[in-house]
C-alpha cells in the first residue's frame, strides 16, 4: 500500500473511531446526527495547499488596547475604523488609535455575542458620508439586530436613519450574524442568525437564519427571490444559515461570499464551517444538512472545515500590494487563530494557505486596504477569548520588502 493510502486509511480509522465515541457519549434521543458525515468530514482537507507565502510580508501591529473589536474598515481617505463591541466606534489615523471615540453611535445591547458588530460605508462614501452599522438592540424580552446609517463628519455621527428595526429573535444572546455589505447592484445584504434555533433557519416566514437585501433606505427590492411569494418574507435573499459573520464581495465577478460556523456540538457535531457562494433564494440547509452531507434543494459549500476554524470576517485581496494574492479570498478565524488564504477560479477552489497560524491569536475580521495592504483585528478580550492584559491589537500586513 502507498504512503499516501495509508495516512487516508488511518484517517477513516481514527474518525471511525471518534464516530464511536461521538455515538457513546450521545443519549439515545440524540444519535440522529448524520455522524458518517461528520466522520467523512475528518478525513482531511478538501483542497490542497498553495505554495508558501512565508517571507513574503511582515506583521505590523498598528494599534492595541482595543476591547472586543469586531470589524475593521479601510476608508478611501486613509483612515481605518474600527468597530468595538461595548458600542465604541474607534478610528486609526496616521498609524496612531485616536484616543476619543467617534460621537454618535447609539445606545447598544452589550450582552453575549450581541452590541455594536459591523460597519460598511455607502457605496458613494466620499460623496454621500454615510456610514451603516450593524448593532444588537435590546426589546422587551429581547435582543435583536439592528441596521442604521449616519452621516459622518467632523462631529461623529448624525442623522441617524433606521434601515432595519429587527425582528424578534428571543432572549438568547447568540447568532445574531450582522455581516452587512453592499452588493454590486447597489442593494444592502444583511446576514442574521438563527439566534442558536435551528429550525428558524428552515422557516421562510422568520428573518433569523437568513441573508437579507434591501434598498439603501429600507425598503424591499421588488425583485427579491420571494418577493412574490405567498408564505414567504420579501426580505429573505438566502436561507438556511446557522451564524453567517463573513461576507465579502468579489471586486471583479461581483459574486458574493460568505463564511458560516458551524455547529458546536449542542446542535449537532463539531466543525461544519463553511465557506459558501450566495445565490439569490438559495438554501444552505442547517439544519437538514451540515458537514459534507448533500440533500437535493439545498446548495452545498464552497468549502468546508471539519475541525472547526470558527471562521468570522473575510475579504478579497486586491490592489498591488501582493500580486500573488490578488484576487483570492482572505478570512479570518477564531478557534483557529489564523488568516485563510483560499485561491477559487470561477466557482471552484483550487488551492489555500493558513497564515498567522497561533502567532496573535483569536482573529475576528480581516479587510484590504485601498493600496492592497491587509488588516486584521483579533479578538481575545471579548467574553469566549483568553483575554489579554495589553488589549486587542490592529495588525497590517505589508510587504516584506
Amino acid at each position: 500500500m502507498s504512503p499516501s493510502r495509508k495516512r487516508a486509511a488511518g484517517r477513516l480509522v481514527r474518525a471511525a473511531l471518534c464516530a464511536g465515541c461521538v455515538l457513546a457519549l450521545f443519549p439515545p434521543g440524540a444519535r440522529g446526527y448524520d455522524l458518517l458525515a461528520w466522520a467523512k468530514a475528518r478525513l482531511g482537507p478538501e483542497v490542497p495547499p498553495l505554495p508558501s507565502s512565508e517571507g513574503t510580508f511582515r506583521v505590523e501591529v498598528l494599534a492595541e488596547g482595543l476591547e472586543s473589536p469586531w470589524a475593521v474598515v479601510p476608508l478611501p481617505d486613509g483612515r481605518i475604523f474600527v468597530t468595538e463591541r461595548p458600542g465604541r466606534l474607534r478610528v486609526v489615523q496616521g498609524g496612531r488609535l485616536e484616543a476619543q471615540a467617534v460621537p454618535g453611535v447609539p445606545a447598544v445591547a452589550v450582552r453575549g455575542q450581541g452590541g455594536l458588530l459591523d460597519l460598511t460605508p455607502h457605496p458613494d462614501y466620499p460623496r454621500t458620508r454615510r456610514l451603516f452599522l450593524a448593532y444588537t438592540a435590546e426589546g422587551p424580552g429581547e435582543m435583536r439586530t439592528q441596521v442604521a446609517s449616519f452621516e459622518e463628519g467632523e462631529g461623529g455621527l448624525r442623522g441617524m436613519k433606521i434601515v432595519f428595526a429587527g425582528v424578534p429573535g428571543g432572549d438568547r444572546p447568540k447568532h445574531f450574524g450582522s455581516r452587512i455589505r453592499f452588493g454590486p447592484d447597489g442593494k444592502l445584504y444583511i446576514t442574521l442568525g438563527e439566534r442558536g434555533e435551528g429550525r428558524r433557519a428552515q422557516d421562510l416566514l422568520d428573518l433569523n437564519g437568513k441573508t437579507l437585501r434591501l434598498n439603501e433606505d429600507g425598503s424591499i427590492p421588488a425583485e427579491n427571490p420571494f418577493a412574490d411569494r405567498e408564505g414567504a418574507r420579501p426580505e429573505i435573499f438566502s436561507y438556511g444559515h446557522r451564524n453567517s459573520q463573513g461576507m465579502a464581495v468579489h471586486p471583479e465577478t461581483g459574486r458574493i461570499f460568505q463564511t458560516e460556523h458551524g455547529p458546536s456540538w449542542n446542535d449537532a457535531p463539531g466543525g461544519g464551517d463553511e465557506v459558501n457562494l450566495l445565490v439569490a433564494g438559495g438554501n444552505y440547509g442547517w439544519p437538514l444538512v451540515h458537514h459534507r452531507e448533500r440533500r437535493v434543494g439545498t446548495l452545498a459549500p464552497l468549502v468546508e472545515y471539519t475541525p472547526a476554524l470558527a471562521p468570522a470576517g473575510c475579504t478579497f485581496v486586491r490592489g498591488e500590494a501582493f500580486p500573488h494574492w490578488r484576487g483570492d479570498f482572505l478570512f479570518a478565524a477564531l478557534v483557529g487563530r489564523r488568516l485563510v488564504r483560499l485561491r477559487v477560479e470561477g466557482t471552484r477552489p483550487v488551492g489555500e494557505e493558513h497564515l498567522l497560524v497561533d502567532r496573535f491569536g483569536r482573529l475576528r475580521d480581516v479587510a484590504c486596504g485601498p493600496d492592497g495592504t491587509v488588516y486584521a483585528i483579533t479578538s481575545d478580550t471579548d467574553a469566549y477569548g483568553p483575554g489579554r492584559a495589553g488589549g486587542d491589537r490592529l495588525l497590517r500586513l505589508v510587504p516584506a520588502r
